[in-house]
């Protein structure tokens, strides 16, 4: 069954945007993308998360002809967004324990095509840390499914919280969004932090010999949306 939603401010305290800069990104299969990326001031965790905007999306501070025509054209649709988790191993160095590296390249084209945010979330292993992470990989070594291994380090088995995502999302004015997502829990905590979601837009199955019960294991302990069964039996 899906997880409760974790615990979180009902009604966070606003946060502002504190700076924008463009920066053009190139993956290593070499797809590109022009990214707006912003910071911001009074986050509830005080985590350096980042926003990054791609495609045609209404964005704050816009001014100009050339900005008009964009909102005029973001204003018809509603920014697809995803809440994208830190993850060192899987999207920086290519693990295939998991899926993030694959759905982070994924995510980045398909809101470019669509238009919306990336939020880059500082939340490395559901919220443990890098070395909690590594830890639990160990202890998956030896058997343990992604949470039963944290859940025997002490720590929970998913223990985001995702009030500053709803904060950066109000503070970029995108309070009704798609979502990009396979998981139920962050849909949920956007709700109930005054975030509508208008519907929850499934991720590509990207599944490999290593991470196969992981992906598993988010499907059946979680409710994950991931469509397994019909590539791996």
């Amino acid at each position: 069954m899906p997880q409760l939603p974790h615990p979180a401010t009902p009604h966070p305290g606003a946060a502002t945007v504190r700076s924008r800069v463009r920066i053009p990104l190139t993956f290593p299969d070499g797809y590109r993308a022009e990214a707006e990326v912003f910071t911001f001031h009074g986050l509830a965790d005080g985590a350096e998360h980042l926003a990054l905007a791609f495609g045609p999306v209404a964005v704050p501070g816009d001014t100009g002809e050339a900005a008009a025509g964009a909102g005029a054209a973001a204003d018809a649709r509603t920014p697809l967004v995803r809440l994208h988790s830190e993850c060192l191993t899987g999207d920086v160095f290519g693990s295939d324990r998991c899926d993030c590296g694959p759905q982070l390249r994924e995510s980045v084209e398909r809101i470019a095509e669509a238009g919306g945010y990336l939020l880059y979330l500082r939340q490395e292993g559901r919220g443990i840390g890098l070395y909690n992470k590594l830890d639990a990989y160990a202890l998956q070594d030896a058997g343990l499914d992604t949470y039963d291994a944290n859940t025997a380090l002490g720590l929970p088995e998913d223990g985001r919280d995702y009030t500053a995502a709803a904060q950066m999302l109000t503070a970029l004015g995108a309070t009704r969004i798609d979502l990009l997502s396979n998981n139920p829990d962050k849909a949920a905590q956007l709700s109930a932090l005054r975030i509508t979601v208008g519907r929850r837009v499934p991720t590509g199955v990207h599944v490999s010999d290593s991470n196969v019960r992981y992906l598993r294991a988010k499907v059946e302990r979680t409710g994950h949306s991931i469509e397994l069964s019909r590539l791996v039996g």
